[in-house]
């Protein structure tokens, strides 16, 4: 689900600062090897106090508004700690996060902080692409005796394959925007052109063999 609302603006303020960028004549390479004309690090919105604060308010929202009977607020590493920590904050709930994998030294802790048996937590993450360590994330946390209410994320790139996998996980995912609202928000302000809405629409289509 994206929060219509948001999704216009969050995708806008998140160009202005180049936590977005789009480029389809030099396309970046991401860690799974896909070529691809957007880059997407919303950790940058942290240096920014204005826009920072803004998608702490809509964040807050999100949750309110879906998930209003949490009781904690989670952050999946690592880009999700710095946002869940401040959600936690502005909404007065304990926080905790989760690790990709158990320490291997101490306690060997895969999840830091105090978690309740039952406790009603939702999730929030920075960016979904096929969701496969923000549902391994959730894993953890049911694992561990949580009741997961769902996940709330800054922006989704909206693959098929990420929606199945929410579905078969039966965890519910908001998020502020999305591709869509993105490249809308990028002709709107003149960041692409037609031509090249074209070219990036073509990757979303088949991603892992765009060129």
């Amino acid at each position: 689900m994206i929060m219509g609302s948001t999704a216009g603006s969050v995708a806008s303020k998140l160009m202005e600062i180049g936590a977005i960028k789009l480029s389809h004549e030099k396309p970046f390479t991401w860690s799974s090897g896909w070529k691809s004309p957007i880059y997407c690090d919303n950790r940058l919105s942290l240096s920014y106090p204005h826009i920072r604060s803004y998608i702490k308010r809509c964040l807050v929202e999100a949750i309110r508004e879906h998930f209003p009977d949490a009781q904690a607020i989670a952050g999946v590493a690592t880009a999700g700690i710095p946002q869940g920590a401040l959600v936690a904050e502005a909404m007065e709930l304990p926080f905790l996060y989760v690790r990709p994998k158990p320490k291997d030294h101490g306690l060997e802790n895969l999840i830091e902080g105090k978690l309740e048996k039952g406790q009603r937590v939702v999730l929030v993450e920075d960016l979904i692409s096929t969701g496969g360590s923000s549902l391994k994330a959730a894993a953890a946390l049911r694992d561990g005796g949580a009741n997961v209410r769902g996940m709330v994320a800054i922006f989704t790139y909206g693959f098929e394959a990420a929606v199945k996998n929410f579905e078969t996980e039966g965890i519910d995912l908001v998020c502020l925007s999305d591709f869509q609202h993105l490249l809308q928000e990028a002709l709107r302000n003149k960041f692409i052109d037609s031509s090249q809405l074209t070219h990036i629409k073509a990757w979303r289509l088949d991603p892992a063999n765009w060129k």
